[in-house]
């Protein structure tokens, strides 16, 4: 990576090398547990004054990107979203019941075309219309999931509704639809140019896929969503107990 700045920019160089901080701390090295550079070597190498450095840090650390330790150094914090696959909900609901404070960046719904897997789970010919719902997530450090939800006419869906609220109970209270059972798929993919773009990534980056067939009570489908996440910020975890124990 090219540690620069430029002296003859308007840009302060304090915020020039807040970017070069945040540019370091995404680097594979630094995220897997590498101590961060010291900010005497970063100043010398930047030409710049140990306190400007300080000063780029001190808020990248207020942020919850870097942790200093006295006596060790200064380490990047990979902050992960966890959910277990013995339960499921809607993001909000398991982001409010973990106590994580989320973001909703995005949020669009149009009645789009089904491509030919949409069409057969939901069971309707592909010149028929559905809603498509999308939206961006995450915490406070930027986007970790975006959603991509088509949703079988039979719910009543106008796309008018509030998607910022916990999907799940929303089916429930205003359309009548419980939602009982999820079919899960979870692969590695490449990013595309646009999933790329909204995860903040470069296009081709590994991503989890995780596609979610729903289904209510009586196995009638509601739901065909896919869930595109940053891997760097969102891990599963499996617990399975032995029938008996």
């Amino acid at each position: 990576m090219n540690l620069t700045i430029d002296h003859n920019s308007a840009i302060p160089l304090h915020s020039q090398v807040e970017q070069i901080l945040r540019e370091l701390i995404q680097q594979p090295e630094y995220r897997n547990g590498k101590l961060f550079p010291k900010e005497v070597n970063l100043a010398k190498r930047l030409g710049v004054s140990r306190n400007t450095v300080r000063h780029a840090a001190n808020k990248l650390v207020l942020e919850g990107h870097l942790l200093r330790k006295k006596g060790v150094g200064t380490k990047v914090i990979n902050k992960t979203v966890t959910t277990k696959l013995d339960s499921w909900f809607s993001f909000a609901h398991e982001m409010h019941e973990k106590g994580i404070q989320f973001k909703t960046w995005e949020i669009s719904s149009e009645w789009v075309l089904p491509d030919r897997e949409v069409a057969q789970f939901i069971g309707i010919s592909r010149n028929k219309k559905v809603l498509k719902m999308c939206r961006l997530r995450g915490v406070g450090h930027g986007p970790v999931v975006y959603f991509v939800s088509y949703f079988h006419p039979r719910v009543g869906l106008t796309g008018n509704e509030d998607f910022s609220k916990p999907l799940y109970e929303m089916l429930d209270k205003e359309y009548h639809t419980v939602v009982a059972i999820s079919k899960e798929e979870i692969s590695v993919i490449k990013s595309d140019k646009l999933v790329a773009g909204k995860l903040k990534l470069r296009k081709g980056s590994p991503i989890l896929l995780r596609k979610r067939l729903v289904y209510d009570p009586g196995e009638r489908p509601v739901e065909f969503n896919l869930g595109f996440y940053n891997p760097d910020s969102f891990t599963y975890s499996i617990e399975i107990r032995r029938e008996g124990y």
